[in-house]
């Protein structure tokens, strides 16, 4: 067996006091303006050096914001990332402003953990905050590493959302017996193809019509555009992104779940796939452009990882418009509309995601073979 790291973010919920929640809000509030302090500074002049930014900042965010130590140099190379991302994606220079509540803790020294309760560094000293374990033990195991985590307050509520890394088992490629094709799509999540020839559908109708009426609430609410309106409009989509994660979970599990450790998961590599789907009809842009395919792939890769299986990502183009059997490739055999495969030169038919995942599963097996040459 291989070795492989998993990383997993979990989200813990806190149950403080009151006193210790106010704590915690004036040290979220002071990390968020120095934040914004900070991040005014690198706009202005573009230095993103965390070294740089230390010699010219570290004293006054001591000073003005009242941060301990460590706290500073969390605001400087958060405010250093942010930065970089925008550079590193090529998007426009602009000066990002921190308007959520959080702070960022790095483990064992702005936050650890002893007997089921939480150390948590404030702006005046640490404090001793319990929380909620029940549907987490897995994570407190000892086995997990604990990474640089984020204090969360939403409506009142405090979590944790803490970034954990695990050491795994990995099956190597010669001992791989089974390999599986994974389509991602909108009329069907996922489609799943085998060695035994079994094809699993997930449906994607039920998602995409109430993903359409979160849509139009939202239409709704933006035309009406007054204050308890736009509060609405937030909640809504934080509601629905949430939906949406759970919905990959149980997805990314069924599929996963049912196949052993010594499987390959052959998935789609859709970098760019914003790009393609924004080419869609007006009224159909939001539930395509906005579909959450790199959350369930990623779901699908740690969940595979836990249980010692592998998942290679490769191009998908031409999967639904190549014959799995006669491997003949011709736009004209799919018909998209229809979502149904005809090849124009053997005749087989069948549905054309099916089709894709049977292509994908066919890469899966070439791509053990040449590994092993």
């Amino acid at each position: 067996m291989e070795k492989a790291k998993v990383t997993v973010t979990v989200k813990i919920k806190l149950t403080p006091t009151p006193e210790q929640s106010e704590r915690m809000l004036q040290t979220l509030h002071a990390y968020r303006q120095a934040c914004n302090f900070v991040s005014q500074h690198v706009y202005e002049t573009k230095k993103r050096s965390v070294i740089c930014l230390h010699k010219l900042l570290y004293r006054d965010l001591r000073e003005a914001f009242s941060l301990r130590s460590q706290m500073a140099q969390s605001v400087l190379k958060t405010v250093a990332a942010r930065y970089q991302s925008i550079v590193s994606n090529g998007h426009p220079w602009t000066q990002i402003h921190f308007k959520k509540p959080e702070y960022d803790l790095v483990w064992n020294r702005d936050y650890s953990l002893s007997k089921q309760i939480f150390s948590i560094n404030t702006l005046e000293g640490r404090i001793k905050v319990p929380f909620v374990m029940q549907g987490m033990e897995i994570y407190f195991d000892g086995t997990w590493i604990f990474g640089t985590a984020k204090l969360v307050n939403r409506r009142g509520k405090w979590y944790l959302h803490i970034p954990v890394t695990k050491e795994v088992d990995r099956v190597t490629l010669p001992s791989i017996h089974q390999v599986v094709g994974i389509d991602l799509g909108i009329n069907f999540v996922a489609t799943t193809y085998d060695i035994a020839g079994k094809t699993v559908f997930y449906p994607g109708r039920p998602i995409k019509d109430k993903r359409s009426q979160y849509k139009h609430l939202r239409k709704t609410l933006q035309q009406v555009g007054t204050p308890s309106a736009r509060r609405k409009l937030k909640r809504i989509g934080e509601r629905e992104n949430r939906w949406m994660t759970d919905v990959n979970h149980r997805i990314s599990k069924a599929l996963v779940s049912q196949y052993d450790p010594f499987t390959l998961f052959v998935v789609e590599d859709l970098t760019g796939i914003r790009t393609a789907t924004e080419r869609v009809r007006v009224q159909d842009r939001y539930e395509n452009v906005s579909w959450s395919f790199l959350q369930l792939r990623k779901m699908i890769e740690y969940k595979a990882a836990l249980r010692g299986a592998r998942v290679v990502a490769v191009d998908p183009r031409y999967t639904s418009q190549t014959c799995p059997k006669c491997d003949r490739k011709n736009k004209a055999n799919r018909d998209k509309k229809k979502h149904h495969f005809c090849c124009m030169a053997c005749g087989y038919q069948s549905n054309d995601d099916r089709i894709a995942a049977m292509n994908l599963q066919g890469i899966g097996i070439k791509y053990i073979a040449e590994v092993a040459k």
